[in-house]
C-alpha cells in the first residue's frame, strides 16, 4: 500500500511540473507577443470547451445520463458572471473572481430546479427534458430587460490588456487543470465509483445500498457549477453575451467533444474538444469546404471509431513513461 501511494504521488509531481512548464511556455510567447492575440483566443476558446466537455462527460459519460441542455447552464453563468461585474462597484480584478463564484452557483441552483424532476427519467425523456431547459433559457434570456433582450449583453470588461494579454488565457488554463484534476480525483473516489455503478447497472447499485437520486444529483449539479463558471469566463473573454450563440446547436457541440473523445474518458474530452475548437480555424483557408471536410471527419470517426478516440480509457504521461521503461529494461534482460 505505501509503495502504491508512492508511486501515485510520483506521478501526481510529473503530471504538476509538466502542467507548470507548458503553462510557462505559453504564458511567456503570449505575453511577448510571439504568439499573437488571434491564437491566445483560440487557445482560450479551446480550454473553455475542455471545461464544458469534462463537466458534460461527468453526467453522460461517466454517469450515463444523456444531456441534451448544457448551453443553457454555460448561458446562465455568463450571465451572472458579467451582471456582477458590470454593476459592482468593485474592481474588475476583484469582481470577476467573485462573479466566476456566483456564475457557478446560479448555474448549479438551475441544476437542482431542473434536476429534481429530470433525474426521475431515463434515457430520450431526460434528454428531451434538458432539451427543453436549455431552449427555455435562451427564450427568457431574449425577453428580459436585465439581460437586455435578444440584443444581448455588451460592454463586459475583460482582464486581458496591451499590458497582460494572456490574463484571461491564465484564468482559463488555470480553471481547466483544477476540473480536470478534481474530475480525474472523483472518478478514482468512493463517490466517483458509485456513480459508474449507476452507469453500468443503476438497478444493482441501488441494490447494494448506493443512494442512486443522490449520486445522480450530485453529478448533475456539479456538472452545471463547472459549465456556468466556464460561461462566466466565456462573457468575459468575448465581451458580449448574444442569446443566440447558447442554442441547442451548442449543447450538441458541446456532446461531440464528448463522444468524439470517448464517453466516460476525462483525457479524450480534453482532446477532441482541443481538436474540435482549432481545427475549424485552420480550415478556415477553405471556407467553403470547411464544414463539409469537418463533417466528413465526424462521420468517419463514428463509423469506424463508434466508442470515440480513447473509448473509456485515459493517457497518462507518467504512466507512459513507465511502461516504455519498463519495456526498455524487459529488453535488455532478453538481450542477456
Amino acid at each position: 500500500m505505501n509503495i502504491l501511494k508512492k508511486k501515485t504521488g510520483v506521478y501526481y509531481l510529473i503530471n504538476a511540473v509538466l502542467v507548470a512548464a507548458l503553462f510557462l511556455v505559453l504564458i511567456i510567447v503570449i505575453n511577448t507577443g510571439t504568439l499573437n492575440g488571434y491564437y491566445t483566443d483560440i487557445l482560450t476558446f479551446a480550454l473553455i470547451n475542455i471545461v464544458l466537455a469534462v463537466s458534460l462527460n461527468l453526467v453522460t459519460g461517466i454517469l450515463g445520463q444523456l444531456v441534451l441542455g448544457h448551453a443553457g447552464f454555460m448561458l446562465v453563468g455568463a450571465y451572472a458572471a458579467a451582471l456582477f461585474t458590470k454593476n459592482s462597484e468593485l474592481s474588475l480584478t476583484v469582481a470577476f473572481p467573485i462573479g466566476l463564484v456566483l456564475s457557478g452557483l446560479f448555474a448549479a441552483i438551475c441544476g437542482v430546479v431542473i434536476g429534481l424532476p429530470a433525474l426521475r427519467l431515463r434515457g430520450d425523456y431526460l434528454a428531451i427534458i434538458t432539451l427543453g431547459f436549455g431552449e427555455i433559457i435562451r427564450v427568457i434570456a431574449n425577453n428580459l430587460k436585465i439581460t437586455n433582450g435578444a440584443m444581448g449583453l455588451r460592454g463586459i470588461d475583460s482582464l486581458s490588456n496591451r499590458n497582460n494579454p494572456g490574463a484571461m488565457f491564465t484564468y482559463a488554463f488555470f480553471i481547466a487543470v483544477v476540473v480536470i484534476f478534481l474530475m480525474f480525483t472523483f472518478v478514482r473516489s468512493r463517490h466517483g465509483r458509485a456513480v459508474i455503478s449507476i452507469r453500468e447497472d443503476e438497478i444493482a447499485a441501488e441494490s447494494m445500498g448506493i443512494n442512486t437520486t443522490y449520486y445522480k444529483m450530485f453529478a448533475f449539479v456539479l456538472a452545471a457549477f463547472i459549465a456556468g463558471i466556464a460561461g462566466g469566463v466565456y462573457a468575459h473573454h468575448v465581451g458580449v453575451i448574444d442569446p443566440a450563440k447558447f442554442d441547442f446547436n451548442r449543447s450538441v457541440e458541446i456532446l461531440i467533444m464528448v463522444v468524439l473523445g470517448g464517453m466516460g474518458s476525462i483525457t479524450g474530452s480534453v482532446i477532441s474538444a482541443s481538436v474540435l475548437t482549432i481545427l475549424p480555424e485552420l480550415l478556415r483557408d477553405f471556407s467553403q469546404y470547411r464544414m463539409l471536410i469537418y463533417s466528413v471527419i465526424l462521420i468517419c470517426l463514428m463509423l469506424f471509431k463508434p466508442s470515440g478516440l480513447l473509448g473509456r480509457y485515459e493517457i497518462s504521461v507518467p504512466g507512459l513513461l513507465h511502461a516504455l521503461i519498463k519495456k526498455i529494461k524487459n529488453k535488455k534482460s532478453g538481450e542477456v
